[in-house]
C-alpha cells in the first residue's frame, strides 16, 4: 500500500503529468512501483533513463525527431521526479540540472529557433526558454508563468498552442522556481523578475513587445496578476487556478506542496511558512491591475479553491471568470477546453483578430 504522500501525489497530480506531455502508460508503470515517498525521485529517474537511451539510439541512427521526442520524455520525468520532492535537497538540484539538460537536446532536434535567456536580477540569474513561431517576422510575447512546483520545462506542449497561434512564448524560472530558485527564493515582488526579463529582450529580433500577455498557471495566475499591477506592458493576463490569497489557501494545499513551499522560500518552517504565504495576496494591488483579466478554474479544483481564483476576477477592474464544472486544479483534466480558451482570448488581446486557421 502506498504511503500517504505516494497517494496524495497520485491522486492531485495524475491529469498534469499526462496533460504535460508524460505518456500514460509511463506514469502507470512507474507509479505503481512506488510504495513509499522516499522511492519516488528514483522511480521517476530510472523512467528518464529509459527515454535517454532511446535518444541516444536514435541518435546514433540520425533519426533526430525520435531523438527529440525521446529528449522530451526524458526532461518530464526528471522534473516530475522532484517537482515536489524536497527530502534530498542535492538530489533535487542534480535532477533539475539533468531536466535542463535533457530538454536542450529535445530543443536541439524538435525547435532549433529556441533560445535560452538570461537576465540579472538581485546578484542572480533568471532563466527563460524563448520560442518563437515559425514565419513569422515580429511576434507578440506571452510570458509563461510557473506556479509553486512547475517550471519551464513541463511547458513545451503548452508552448505550442500559443505558437501555433502566431504567438511568441517566454517560459520563465523566477522567484523561487526551477533553477533560479537555487539563488532567488519567493518572495512577494514577482514583478521584479518579470521587469528584467523583459528588459533581457529589449531589442531582440522578431519579437513585439508593445504585445505582451501574461499567463499563469496556479500560484503563477496570481504572480501573472501581481506582474500587470506594475508593468504597464502587458497588456492582458490569464490566470488558471489562481489563488487570490495564498495564506487563505494554505490548509488546503497538499503536505508535499506546503514542504515545497516552506523550501523554495526560504522558512525555517511550516509556521514560518504560512506567514511568509500569506504575504502572497493581492488585496494591495487589485485595483491598479486595469488591463483585461481571463480567470479560469475547475469546480473540482481541491488545491486551490474554485472561490479564490474568482475573486481576483471579481475584484479585478476587467476580469471574466471560466467556471468548468468538471474541471480539478489548472483545469488538467481537460486540457483540451482550456488550453485553446486561454491561447485564443490572449490572441485576440494581443492581435486583435482571432486565429487565421
Amino acid at each position: 500500500m502506498p504511503d500517504a504522500r505516494v497517494r496524495a501525489a497520485v491522486e492531485h497530480w495524475a491529469p498534469r503529468l499526462i496533460s504535460m506531455g508524460v505518456d500514460y502508460n509511463d506514469f502507470v508503470r512507474t507509479t505503481g512501483r512506488i510504495e513509499r515517498w522516499e522511492e519516488w525521485h528514483g522511480a521517476w529517474t530510472q523512467t528518464a533513463e529509459e527515454h535517454l537511451e532511446l535518444a541516444a539510439e536514435a541518435e546514433r541512427t540520425g533519426h533526430g525527431l525520435s531523438a527529440g521526442e525521446a529528449y522530451l520524455r526524458a526532461a518530464l520525468c526528471l522534473h516530475f521526479a522532484k517537482f515536489v520532492w524536497v527530502l534530498d535537497i542535492e538530489r533535487h538540484r542534480a535532477t533539475t540540472h539533468r531536466a535542463i539538460a535533457a530538454l536542450a537536446k529535445a530543443h536541439e532536434h524538435l525547435d532549433p529557433t529556441a533560445q535560452r535567456i538570461e537576465a540579472p536580477l538581485d546578484g542572480a540569474l533568471l532563466a527563460a526558454n524563448l520560442r518563437l513561431p515559425p514565419g513569422s517576422e515580429r511576434s507578440p510575447l506571452v510570458l509563461l508563468i510557473p506556479g509553486l512546483d512547475s517550471t519551464k520545462e513541463e511547458f513545451f506542449h503548452l508552448e505550442n498552442v500559443f505558437l501555433a497561434r502566431g504567438l511568441a512564448t517566454l517560459s520563465l524560472d523566477g522567484l523561487g522556481q526551477g533553477e533560479t530558485g537555487f539563488s532567488l527564493p519567493i518572495r512577494p515582488d514577482y514583478e521584479v523578475a518579470v521587469a528584467a526579463v523583459l528588459e533581457a529582450l529589449a531589442g531582440r529580433d522578431g519579437l513585439d513587445l508593445e504585445r505582451v500577455g501574461a499567463v499563469g498557471v496556479s500560484l503563477g495566475g496570481h504572480y501573472a496578476a501581481r506582474a500587470a499591477a506594475f508593468e504597464p506592458g502587458i497588456r492582458a493576463v490569464v490566470g488558471i487556478s489562481a489563488p487570490f490569497d495564498l495564506g487563505g489557501a494554505w490548509d488546503t494545499l497538499p503536505v508535499v506542496s506546503r514542504e515545497t513551499f516552506t523550501f523554495k522560500s526560504g522558512a525555517g518552517d511550516e509556521n514560518d511558512a504560512r506567514v511568509r504565504a500569506g504575504a502572497l495576496d493581492l488585496a494591495p494591488v487589485i485595483v491598479k491591475i486595469s488591463q483585461p483579466m481571463l480567470l479560469i478554474t475547475g469546480r473540482l479544483d481541491r488545491i486551490i479553491p474554485w472561490e479564490q481564483t474568482a475573486r481576483i476576477a471579481r475584484e479585478a477592474r476587467n476580469g471574466r471568470f471560466v467556471l468548468f464544472d468538471e474541471g480539478t486544479h489548472v483545469c488538467n483534466n481537460m486540457p483540451y477546453r482550456y488550453r485553446p480558451l486561454a491561447a485564443d482570448w490572449m490572441r485576440e488581446c494581443l492581435l486583435g483578430t482571432p486565429p487565421s486557421r
